[in-house]
């Protein structure tokens, strides 16, 4: 029986978040909590209320979109009257943000934004910049999010996460114990040390696994493959890295439980996740306007993402493109919930290998070695459209005959222009996030 859980929801916690810090953070999960459960129409009026007091914010207070929307012949938010004007606005990219940095901020909100950088993993980390409340919102959003698959506040989750170099400073370890939570560094994960992932497993016994999608699929492959019975999860969430198939099929043999997809950025936090039924994605549309792009050519219905966070007023993200691409749905979810929905989240489109054409092949290299005897890990790399360089560790069972036949199929998708260089390694390196890209294209 579960007598912590109820303890840090009820008590713990509130005394915590709304009475030591003093922050909203619960009282906006109790909005979300209810809004979720709107109609379909209700969520898009919600959002659009939202957009339209933003907007207005934006054009009095924040130069770079008063000058930005002016030259595209905007008169003033009277000329944006509903979602379809709004989708006609500029998109704003990284390299915006980086060259209109401080025209970027409110001038109302001087002095009173918080920071953070991204990741970086394309060599170029970014600076943004929140307000207090939109952090809170965040937050609230997220352990709605994350509920949906079991994890709810106070239950027992393990993390199968990146830790820093320099480790975990004492306050967090105090507040991942107090959040009933434990978390095992995948940044030294390697194949010979397996067994203490499945170790911590049985020693924590949780409800929930949380885990970065490739740390999942190493872990569940290996639980597979030697055989180990380890403490059964609830639920496994995956996060910060896409979840294809046949990976989501892998993981939940072998921690013998459902397997849940979110989906986030490290601007807005988490932008949409499945819920217990499992048919597609929400997106939290009554904290973010998410919208997609155009279909990226050759990409199969992907488009590029494009968010704006309903509720950051510092230094607002209006229609910010951030690389990543994903699959519209028209469908609507049977758990009752107006939140829209998205069909897939599919990368990046610095990640998405061309042909001698120029046009997007799309997953199909991890489709092809993911089936392959013998091949444990890869990475492709594209710098140049003749040429894709395809990394990879050999495991058990290897032979080199499967490689011309990976090669065969590949120059069916790529076309004969397209050399490919095959090395073999003993490790693939992962990002400073702690993430394994299959493909990279530097084109």
């Amino acid at each position: 029986m579960d007598v912590y859980g109820p303890l840090f929801r009820r008590i713990l916690f509130p005394a915590y978040e709304s009475g030591l810090r003093r922050r909203n953070t619960l009282a906006h999960l109790d909005e979300y909590q209810r809004s979720q459960w709107l109609s379909f129409d209700e969520v898009a009026a919600l959002q659009w209320r939202k957009l339209e007091r933003l907007v207005a914010h934006c054009w009095e207070q924040v130069p770079y979109y008063r000058a930005r929307w002016a030259e595209a012949g905007v008169s003033g938010p009277q000329d944006i009257r509903n979602p379809g004007d709004y989708a006609q606005l500029p998109v704003l990219t990284k390299d915006d943000v980086r060259a209109n940095f401080e025209d970027l901020h409110a001038r109302d909100h001087v002095g009173k934004v918080l920071y953070k950088t991204t990741g970086g993993s394309t060599g170029e980390p970014l600076r943004i910049g929140y307000t207090r409340e939109s952090y809170e919102r965040r937050v609230a959003v997220m352990h709605r999010g994350y509920g949906w698959a079991g994890a709810t506040l106070g239950a027992r989750a393990l993390y199968f996460w990146g830790v820093p170099m320099e480790g975990v400073p004492v306050k967090d370890r105090l507040m991942q114990r107090a959040f009933n939570r434990r978390v095992v560094n995948v940044f030294t994960m390697r194949d010979d040390d397996m067994a203490r992932y499945a170790d911590a497993i049985d020693e924590f016994r949780p409800r929930v696994v949380v885990a970065y999608v490739a740390a999942a699929v190493r872990v569940a492959r290996w639980l597979l493959e030697s055989g180990r019975k380890v403490h059964r999860p609830q639920s496994v969430i995956c996060a910060a890295e896409p979840l294809a198939p046949h990976e989501r099929d892998l993981i939940e043999r072998g921690f013998g439980c459902p397997v849940y997809n979110t989906y986030g950025c490290r601007e807005v936090m988490l932008v949409a996740a499945e819920c217990e039924t499992g048919e597609g994605l929400h997106v939290n549309a009554d904290h973010l306007c998410v919208e997609l792009g155009e279909p990226i050519a050759g990409g199969e219905g992907k488009r590029p993402v494009r968010l704006t966070d309903l509720h950051n007023y510092g230094m607002p993200l209006m229609r910010y493109e951030n690389g990543d691409l994903a699959t519209a749905s028209t469908a609507q979810c049977s758990c009752g919930r107006g939140l829209p929905m998205l069909a897939s989240i599919d990368g990046r489109t610095m990640d998405a290998l061309r042909d001698s054409a120029g046009h997007f092949v799309g997953e199909y290299l991890e489709h092809l070695v993911f089936n392959t005897p013998g091949i444990r890990r890869f990475q492709a790399v594209q710098e140049r459209l003749d040429v894709i360089e395809v990394s990879y560790v050999a495991a058990e069972g290897f032979d080199e005959a499967a490689l011309q036949d990976i090669a065969l199929a590949m120059r069916e998708a790529f076309g004969d222009t397209v050399r490919l260089d095959f090395r073999r390694t003993s490790e693939i390196p992962l990002t400073p996030t702690g993430k394994l890209r299959v493909a990279i294209s530097r084109l």
